[in-house]
C-alpha cells in the first residue's frame, strides 16, 4: 500500500501522551488540517468495520468488539492513521474515545494490570489496590458492557497485551496498533504500512521547510525522499533540519542523506537521516539528546534534560524546543513543559550513549536524574506542611527553581507528572545499582501522593510503590524495609477486603520484624494479625495475638499502646461474649489511660466498658460506669461523646423505669448536638441484641480515635 497518511505537524511518529491511558468525549476534535493522504487505508478500515466476520458467516452472533489492526514500523505514521480512524469514528462511538499505550517508548511492554486500571480511571471507575489482572480485566468489561466506545490500544507488542482488554459486546469498535500482525485473535485483517507515497511525501516536506523550496526544486525534492525511504519520522527530521538553515539546498542534503554510510539500523532512511541530523548538531546538545534515552519510559521535562545533562533547567528547556523543531523530540499537550521522545529513535540514542558516554559518566547521570526527582517530590510533600514548619523551612533554602509557590501548583505538577514519577521509581529498582537512590525516590513519592491525594484515593499506586520497595528490601537483604513493605501492602490488602492475603503477609512482616530486631515492626505485626483474625471472626485467635503484642507494650512501658491493645483484647472478648474478661481488660485501659494523663481516651473507655456492662445485664453499674464517662467526656470537651452517652444514659433509665430521666438525657443530647441527634440517637439502639451487634463493632469510638495515629 503506497497511498499513505500522516500527520503533519512533525509528530509523524506520533503516540499518545505520556499519560498512557486517556479518554475523550463523542464530539470528534477537528484535525485542523494536520491530516494527508492514506485515503485508500482509511477507506479499508472503515469497510472493515461492517465486514461480515467468521462468526456472521457461521450464523452466530458476535461474542465481542471487532479489532482493526493497523500494522507498521515505529516512525511509519501508523498511530497518526489510528488518530485520524478514531477523528473520523467518534460520532457513531458516542461512549468516547479511551487511548492506551501499551509498549513505553523505551520498548519495555506495559502491564496488562497497569493499562486496565489506567482505562478504568478514565471511564471514572475505581478498582481495589493490588487487584491481579484478571479482576481488572473482568472490571473493564464490565464497565464497557453498556457503552459504545472506541479502544485505541497503541504500539502493541503481543496478542497476549490486547486480548485481556477487549470488549465482551460488538458495540465497541478496537484499533490496535503494532509492529506486526497480532497471531491469536482471531478474525482481524492487518493494514499494512509502508514508506509514504511522493505526492504525501512532498507534502509533508514543504510543511515544516516551506513550500517555496519544494516547489522549485522537484526533483531534488522527490530524491530527497527516495533517500529517506518515504518514512514519515525520517522526513520530519529532514524538514526540520531545512527548516533550521533557510540556505541549505534541498538537493544538497538530498545528496548527503544518500551518502551517509548505514550502520546496520533496521531502517535505513530513518537511521541516515537522523545520522546526518546528530552529525550536525553542537557537542553540548548531541550530548544533551542522547542522554535523554535514559529518561524514564521516555518521559521528558526541562527538570529532567538539565539533571541528566548537568545543565542548568532553562538551557535545558532551550535545548529541548530545538529538538522539537528538528523532529527529533515529541511535545506533550500539558499545562506544563513536556516531551516525549519518539519510540523510533530511543534505539539510536541509546547506541550513541554505549559508544560514546562511559559507564561511570552514564550511571552518574541516572543518579543526578534520580537525586533531582527526590528533591522535587520531597519540595511537593514540604509545600504541604504549615508555616513556620520544618519542612517548610528547609523548603525555603531549595533553589527557587525546585521549589512550588502553592500546594494547588504542586499538586498539579504531581497529577501530570504521575506517569513519569512511577516510571522513575520502576527504572531506579530495575537499574539494581543504585538502590539507596532508588529507596528515597520510593519513599519520597508515597509521601508526596499521600500528602496531595490522601492514603485512600492514591492505595493503587502505593500499592505498586510498596511493590518495589519489597523487591529492593529482598534483592539487598534488609528485613527492616521488607518488614515495613510487607505491613505497608497487607494494610492495603485488607482495607479492600483481602483479608487472608492481609494475614500472611503480616505473619511474614512478623518473622521480618524478628530477624531486624525492629520492636516496632513485630509489635505492629503482632497486633494486625490479630486484627486480621478478628475480621475472619476468629476470636480466640484475635485475643491471643493482641496479649502477645500487649506483652511486648507492657516490657518496653509503653503505656498508651498498651491500654490501646487491652481495648481491643476487650472488644474481641465481647464479640465472643466473655463478658468477664472484656471487663477486665476494659478496667485494664481505664487504669492505664488515668496513668498516661489521657482524659479523653479515659472517657471513651468507661464508655466502651459501660456498653458490656449493659451486654452482661448490669444495668445499674452501666448507669454509674456511663455517668463517670459523661464526667470525663467533659473534662475532655469532647461534645460528641457527651452526647452519644447522654443517649446511652436515657436508653438505660427508660430499661430500669425511669422514663422521666430517660427524657431529661434526651433532651440534653439534643441540645448538644441539634439536628445530628437522631443519628446519634440511632447509633444507641434500645434492645440489647441490636445494641451488641452495632456497637461492638470492632472500630468502636474509642479504638478509632486511640489507632489512627500508630497506623
Amino acid at each position: 500500500m503506497t497511498d499513505q497518511a500522516v500527520d503533519t505537524d512533525g509528530s509523524a511518529t506520533g503516540a499518545p501522551s505520556p499519560t498512557s491511558a486517556a479518554v475523550t468525549g463523542a464530539a470528534a476534535p477537528p484535525d485542523g488540517g494536520r491530516f494527508v493522504g492514506r485515503h485508500r487505508e482509511l477507506k479499508e478500515l472503515r469497510a472493515d468495520i461492517d465486514r461480515a466476520g467468521l462468526d456472521t458467516l457461521s450464523g452466530r452472533k458476535a461474542p465481542r468488539a471487532r479489532v482493526l489492526l493497523i500494522a507498521g514500523r515505529p516512525g511509519s505514521g501508523r498511530t497518526a492513521l489510528a488518530e485520524e480512524l478514531a477523528r473520523q469514528l467518534a460520532e457513531p462511538y458516542p461512549g468516547g474515545v479511551l487511548r492506551a499505550r501499551l509498549t513505553d517508548p523505551d520498548g519495555a511492554p506495559v502491564p496488562t494490570e497497569r493499562t486496565a486500571r489506567e482505562l478504568l480511571g478514565a471511564l471514572g471507575e475505581s478498582a481495589p489496590a493490588g487487584a491481579d489482572e484478571d479482576d481488572l480485566s473482568a472490571a473493564l468489561r464490565a464497565a464497557l458492557d453498556d457503552r459504545r466506545a472506541l479502544l485505541l490500544l497503541d504500539d502493541a507488542a503481543t496478542a497476549e497485551q490486547v486480548d485481556p482488554l477487549l470488549p465482551d459486546t460488538p458495540d465497541c469498535l478496537v484499533v490496535a496498533v503494532s509492529a506486526g500482525p497480532l497471531t491469536g485473535i482471531p478474525d482481524v485483517r492487518p493494514c499494512t504500512l509502508g514508506g509514504l507515497d511522493t505526492k504525501a511525501a512532498l507534502d509533508l516536506l514543504a510543511r515544516s521547510a516551506g513550500s517555496v523550496r519544494i516547489t522549485v526544486d522537484p526533483r531534488s525534492a522527490e530524491s530527497l525522499v527516495e533517500a529517506c525511504g518515504g518514512n514519515p519520522a525520517a522526513l520530519a527530521i529532514a524538514g526540520g533540519w531545512l527548516a533550521a538553515r533557510p540556505k541549505a539546498a534541498v538537493a544538497d542534503l538530498a545528496k548527503q542523506v544518500r551518502d551517509c554510510p548505514e550502520e546496520g539500523a533496521a531502517d535505513s532512511g530513518l537511521a541516515r537521516v537522523f545520522q546526518h541530523t546528530y552529525a550536525a548538531l553542537p557537542s553540548t546538545a548531541a550530548r544533551i539528546l542522547r542522554l535523554l534515552a535514559l529518561a524514564p519510559a521516555g518521559h521528558v521535562d526541562p527538570h529532567t534534560a538539565s539533571a541528566l545533562a548537568g545543565c542548568s533547567v532553562s538551557g535545558a528547556r532551550t535545548a529541548l524546543d530545538d529538538f522539537v523543531a528538528l523532529g527529533l523530540l515529541r511535545p506533550v499537550d500539558s499545562e506544563l513543559p513536556q516531551y516525549e521522545v519518539p519510540g523510533c529513535l530511543v534505539p539510536f540514542l541509546r547506541e550513541l550513549t554505549q559508544t560514546q558516554d562511559r559507564p561511570g559518566e552514564v550511571q552518574l547521570a541516572r543518579a543526578r536524574m534520580l537525586e533531582r526527582t527526590v528533591r522535587l517530590l520531597q519540595s511537593c510533600r514540604a509545600v504541604t506542611e504549615p508555616d513556620g514548619s520544618a519542612a517548610r523551612k528547609k523548603l525555603a533554602g531549595l533553589p527557587r527553581a525546585l521549589r512550588f509557590p502553592n500546594p494547588r501548583a504542586a499538586a498539579e505538577w504531581l497529577r501530570i507528572r504521575q506517569p513519569a514519577l512511577l516510571a522513575s521509581a520502576r527504572l531506579a529498582v530495575a537499574d539494581g545499582d543504585l538502590d539507596t537512590l532508588a529507596r528515597r525516590l520510593m519513599a519520597a513519592l508515597a509521601r508526596a501522593l499521600v500528602a496531595h491525594r490522601g492514603t485512600q484515593d492514591a492505595a493503587p499506586e502505593l500499592y505498586g510503590i510498596h511493590q518495589l520497595v519489597l523487591g529492593v528490601a529482598e534483592r539487598r537483604d534488609l528485613p527492616r524495609e521488607k518488614a515495613a513493605a510487607l505491613l505497608n501492602l497487607a494494610d492495603l490488602d485488607a482495607q479492600t477486603g483481602r483479608t487472608h492475603e492481609a494475614l500472611a503477609r503480616y505473619r511474614a512482616a512478623l518473622d521480618c520484624g524478628r530477624a531486624a530486631g525492629d520492636p516496632y515492626a513485630t509489635g505492629r505485626a503482632m497486633e494486625s494479625v490479630g486484627g486480621a483474625y478478628q475480621e475472619l471472626g476468629d476470636w480466640a485467635r484475635a485475643a491471643d495475638w493482641y496479649g502477645r503484642a500487649l506483652a511486648q507494650r507492657l516490657a518496653r512501658d509503653e503505656r498508651a499502646d498498651a491500654a490501646r491493645l487491652h481495648g481491643r483484647i476487650a472488644t474481641t472478648h465481647t464479640y465472643a461474649g466473655r463478658y468477664g474478661e472484656a471487663l477486665r481488660n476494659w478496667r485494664s485501659a481505664v487504669a492505664g489511660l488515668r496513668k498516661s494523663g489521657d482524659v479523653a481516651g479515659r472517657a471513651r473507655a468507661l464508655s466502651e466498658m459501660a456498653r458490656v456492662q449493659e451486654y452482661a445485664g448490669r444495668p445499674e453499674e452501666s448507669l454509674r460506669t456511663c455517668r463517670e464517662a459523661a464526667e470525663w467526656a467533659r473534662e475532655a470537651a469532647d461534645v460528641r461523646l457527651q452526647a452519644a452517652l447522654q443517649v446511652r444514659l436515657a436508653d438505660t433509665l427508660e430499661r430500669l423505669g425511669d422514663p422521666t430521666a430517660a427524657g431529661l438525657h434526651r433532651a440534653a443530647a439534643e441540645r448538644m448536638l441539634g439536628g445530628e441527634f437522631p443519628e446519634v440517637a440511632g447509633a444507641a439502639p434500645k434492645h440489647r441484641e441490636e445494641h451488641h451487634k452495632q456497637d461492638g463493632a470492632p472500630a468502636s469510638a474509642y479504638e478509632i480515635r486511640s489507632t489512627s495515629g500508630q497506623d
